[in-house]
């Protein structure tokens, strides 16, 4: 199976590719260029290419000459996008975009798809079946995943089963993880409107105190964790944003006090038991306080769950690239969101970890303006793959 030895003459390359991402980072359905360097990289090799999927997403098919069983096929997919946020790594090539970095990485999941694809395109002879590379466009929050579904993904270049991989700081440099069920929460906005009648603050029983019906409901959130939710589940309930009055009038109560933040939670009944229990709660607190509240809850991304099958055979690739003492299975799930659920609910799959070490900078892990992708890695990520096609095709 390959190795990252195996991989290691294409490690300058995939380095160039992924500080010249890192140096041009571009937001969710807007990676014009990104998608323009892979599809060019891609046709290169001599691997097909379709573009445009999902508005930016590039699928680049690969056909192994390795019989019998040429007929299956898998998905192996990077995300390409980068945040809003402006870097302050101080790196050669960081971002010349202002307000936009790659503070996740996905710079280095484009570089190692890309190494890997140049790899399987020079040794094709070593696999059969077919190989779709997909190259996601705005996996942060924007529905890239969805929308290339949508766009007919799956329908158009057909697979049995697909495949993530995501970064991770703090695991061991080189090493794979593949969770067991959950990987990742899913990731809904909740919002909160509570209606009152203004008044001044010096007479508060004239009026009806949206502010205090605010507070009520911030405060009972948590009992909907800590109270509802089985010990052995998990949940997250918190408040992003609050909204009310102007600063420049202390002396007000306001009528209205606009809330919003983020539910997560790993199964699909604790999800349904969150989005009840808020609009319930909200109403009640609103009845007390005589006023009105307007629930909202929002469904965005779906928890990620890997299946056993596809997950066992990420982890046999996992041992065979990386070897069995970087290889681990027993890695919890995350309380991030991941887009990738959208392609799990198409098409069986897994998603797994890959340990980049110990940030550089104290600070930097992702989300952070100190992040930086650790370019030993790449090898390594590329190996995963190349040997997962192997597992999957050989």
């Amino acid at each position: 199976m390959p190795t990252p030895d195996d991989l290691a003459p294409l490690a300058a390359d995939m380095t160039a590719w992924r500080r010249d991402f890192h140096r041009h980072p571009e937001l969710g359905f807007e990676e014009t260029r990104t998608a323009g360097i892979v599809a060019d990289l891609l046709r290169g090799w001599g691997i097909a290419v379709e573009t445009g999927i999902g508005e930016t997403g590039v699928v680049g098919t690969l056909t192994g000459t390795r019989g019998p069983g040429g007929n299956r096929a898998i998905g192996l997919r990077a995300d390409m996008d980068a945040l809003a946020m402006p870097e302050m790594t101080g790196a050669p090539y960081a971002s010349t975009t202002p307000n936009t970095m790659h503070a996740c990485g996905h710079d280095g999941h484009t570089a190692m798809l890309l190494g890997a694809a140049r790899w399987l395109a020079m040794n094709r002879d070593r696999f059969g079946g077919t190989v779709q590379f997909i190259f996601q466009p705005a996996e942060e929050s924007r529905g890239g995943a969805a929308r290339m579904v949508k766009d007919g993904l799956f329908d158009r270049f057909p697979v049995d089963a697909v495949y993530g991989m995501h970064n991770l700081p703090g695991l061991p440099l080189g090493s794979v993880a593949v969770p067991k069920g959950a990987v990742l929460a899913s990731s809904d906005t909740w919002e909160v409107r509570f209606r009152g009648a203004g008044v001044h603050g010096a007479r508060p029983h004239l009026g009806t105190d949206a502010p205090l019906a605010a507070a009520q409901f911030i405060a009972a959130l948590p009992m909907i964790v800590a109270r509802e939710i089985d010990p052995l589940q998990a949940a997250v309930l918190s408040v992003g944003h609050m909204a009310a009055g102007a600063p420049n009038a202390p002396n007000v109560i306001p009528s209205e006090v606009f809330l919003c933040g983020t539910a997560r939670a790993f199964t699909e009944a604790v999800r349904a038991h969150l989005e009840a229990r808020i609009a319930q709660v909200a109403h009640g607190i609103a009845a007390t306080c005589r006023l009105r509240a307007e629930p909202r809850y929002i469904r965005r991304i779906s928890p990620t769950i890997n299946r056993a099958e596809q997950a066992a055979v990420a982890l046999r690739a996992a041992r065979a690239a990386v070897g069995d003492a970087r290889a681990m299975d027993d890695h919890p799930p995350l309380t991030p969101g991941e887009d990738f659920s959208d392609f799990l609910a198409e098409r069986p799959g897994a998603y797994v970890w890959l340990g980049t070490g110990d940030p550089a900078h104290p600070e930097g892990f992702h989300h952070n303006p100190h992040f930086d992708f650790n370019d030993a890695a790449l090898a390594h990520g590329a190996a995963f793959w190349c040997a997962l096609v192997e597992q999957e095709l050989a």
